[in-house]
């Protein structure tokens, strides 16, 4: 057993997920195919692909971020495109927090401040 998180291996643990709950599994894999597949799109797989690793670099899943962002990479990303993509996610993220900070600021302040 590794002694840290996030091992390549751990992929495997994928067919347990799947024979625990089958029926989950085959309908989170209809829904991801029908959204991330290149078939009858409006939007095309390239950018597809970009969006999917800024939502994965914003919730941080490393397994989402490699395979968004080969995938990107196969669909024409540049390095370039990856990097904004890196960039935008991050001003999200951060816009996130400051946002979350007005409601600090509310909470601090009581439900009658302006």
């Amino acid at each position: 057993m590794s002694n840290h998180f996030h091992d390549p291996s751990d992929k495997t643990y994928m067919r347990r997920l799947r024979s625990a709950a089958p029926d989950a599994f085959a309908g989170f894999l209809a829904f991801d195919e029908a959204v991330l597949s290149a078939e009858s799109k409006a939007i095309p797989q390239k950018y597809t692909e970009l969006i999917a690793l800024g939502v994965a670099l914003t919730t941080q899943c490393v397994y989402c971020i490699e395979s968004h962002t080969l995938a990107a990479k196969k669909a024409g990303a540049t390095q370039e495109e990856i990097a904004e993509t890196v960039f935008t996610a991050a001003a999200l993220r951060a816009g996130g927090a400051v946002a979350h900070g007005w409601l600090a600021m509310k909470f601090f302040h009581g439900e009658d401040a302006e």
